[in-house]
């Protein structure tokens, strides 16, 4: 872990700290500088957890959950943060709960306060959630809260405008990377894992999202929207590097 190279990868100038607004600051970063993206997947090149940081930071690439929280849990240690990994299960289309290491995401203690950090889901928020319990939380990605499911679990919801939705399930266990790995490969491997149904480029942007999927290009700024069908490898690889800064 070179934290200086990680940090020149975000483009992030701060002087870091560990402190609330650091960890903002660079978790806000980190979503609008390296996509979520499993290309990997799809060019038949097996993902390996101990790469992640020369990965993302080496070779200019993203990466999915496991590679993403990962990664970041290394350089907030290094910055001094105190961080643990812990699973989650992913709420599903078909309103059930994934199994257990279906998702990697981060509690961070400060103050003994903890905070939820992912940098791994997606359309989430941009900035830590405290981990208080029923406390709803606006964040520009929407208003969040962490609340009870049951006597296990903790549930992160996410308002859609009219009630809240489920995100995904998870606990304050400490896990060790290792223990993600079965379903890492399952997730790069399984006909039944979306990962391997369509290839996947996504980055937050200030206004919106630039996402790739299959060879569709969307951008969205705010409420507009805009669609364009990639014609080809050479407009698929012209488009990872304008938008993304990406070269296979």
């Amino acid at each position: 872990m070179n934290s200086l190279a990680y940090l020149a990868r975000l483009q992030y100038s701060g002087q870091p700290g560990a402190d609330l607004q650091t960890l903002r600051e660079l978790q806000a970063a980190h979503l609008f500088r390296v996509p979520f993206e499993n290309l990997d997947i799809h060019l038949g090149r097996p993902i390996e957890l101990a790469g992640s940081y020369a990965k993302i930071v080496e070779q200019g690439r993203g990466g999915f959950c496991y590679e993403l929280n990962s990664a970041f849990a290394g350089l907030l240690r290094a910055l001094g943060f105190t961080v643990r990994l812990i699973s989650a299960r992913v709420h599903t289309a078909q309103q059930e709960f994934g199994p257990e290491f279906d998702h990697l995401a981060c509690l961070v203690t400060l103050g003994g306060t903890d905070y939820l950090v992912d940098v791994g889901f997606g359309e989430f928020t941009l900035g830590p959630l405290q981990l208080t319990l029923d406390l709803e939380q606006t964040d520009s990605r929407g208003v969040f809260r962490i609340r009870r499911h049951d006597a296990q679990y903790l549930v992160v919801e996410k308002s859609d405008g009219a009630r809240f939705q489920p995100e995904y399930l998870f606990r304050d266990t400490p896990r060790e990377l290792s223990e993600f790995a079965a379903m890492c490969q399952f997730h790069q491997t399984s006909p039944d894992s979306h990962f391997t149904r369509k290839r996947l480029c996504s980055l937050a942007t200030p206004t919106g999202r630039i996402t790739i999927t299959g060879n569709t290009l969307r951008i969205k700024e705010g409420e507009s929207l805009t669609e364009t069908e990639l014609a080809g490898p050479a407009e698929f690889d012209a488009a990872l590097h304008r938008y993304f800064g990406m070269q296979l």
